[in-house]
């Protein structure tokens, strides 16, 4: 009499079908993740490191270069198929170093808080009130929003301004260039000039001789037929 029939034991590897997909449906979700990051940045203001880096401005040097050192890694190039992930890359680089500037930083500083000044006095609210403050949390759009587009504004019109003042440097440069291009001919002209005139010396001094003592000649002989 034959024993117990034994239980079936479970395949070896009979969920590894499941588990393959799951992993693929991570690899695929993450590279859409890292591809839809490529794009934010790459759409982000430019003159605004915060908006690129997606940091608030009350970040501290230690949330810069975390936040740089997660997106950096996380749309490097290597990572994404995304065609722009070496823009994106690039900006995240230029963000931080701008953010790790401390004069660049101030400067940026200094427009959002002139753009926060400015949304609150035409709300005709205290200058002086916290970004938490219960007045800002019902208006619409949302502060934050309003904040940005504000510093955006702001920010672009300081860019004109610098590439203006830019603009004039590099004329007045040009300017001074071609003056001190002028006075470099002209010495170089009249150095030439006197070379010229020394070398042609001996010349015109022959030719005087020759004309004086020809009219000498000639003042004789009118003497003699007078005579």
């Amino acid at each position: 009499m034959s024993g117990p029939a034994s239980s079936s034991s479970t395949p070896s590897g009979s969920n590894r079908p499941a588990d393959d997909i799951d992993k693929l449906l991570n690899r695929e979700a993450n590279a859409f993740n890292r591809e839809m990051e490529v794009d934010r940045i790459l759409k982000a203001f430019k003159l605004n490191p915060y908006e690129i880096l997606d940091l608030q401005e009350d970040a501290t040097p230690e949330d810069i270069k975390k936040k740089y050192r997660q997106l950096s890694l996380f749309i490097h190039p290597d990572k994404t198929s995304h065609a722009r992930a070496p823009d994106a890359f690039d900006l995240l680089k230029k963000a931080e170093s701008e953010l790790s500037d401390k004069a660049k930083r101030e400067e940026l500083d200094a427009v959002i808080k002139q753009a926060r000044l400015v949304l609150l006095r035409e709300k005709e609210l205290p200058t002086n009130i916290e970004d938490n403050d219960y007045r800002l949390h019902d208006i619409s759009p949302p502060w934050k929003d309003q904040l940005r587009a504000k510093s955006k504004e702001l920010l672009i019109d300081e860019e004109v301004r610098r590439r203006k003042a830019v603009k004039m440097n590099l004329a007045n440069e040009g300017h001074e260039a071609r003056k001190k291009e002028e006075e470099v001919a002209a010495k170089k002209r009249k150095a030439e000039d006197d070379a010229n005139w020394e070398a042609n010396r001996e010349q015109r001094v022959d030719s005087w001789r020759s004309f004086s003592n020809a009219g000498k000649k000639k003042k004789k002989s009118k003497i003699a037929v007078l005579g």
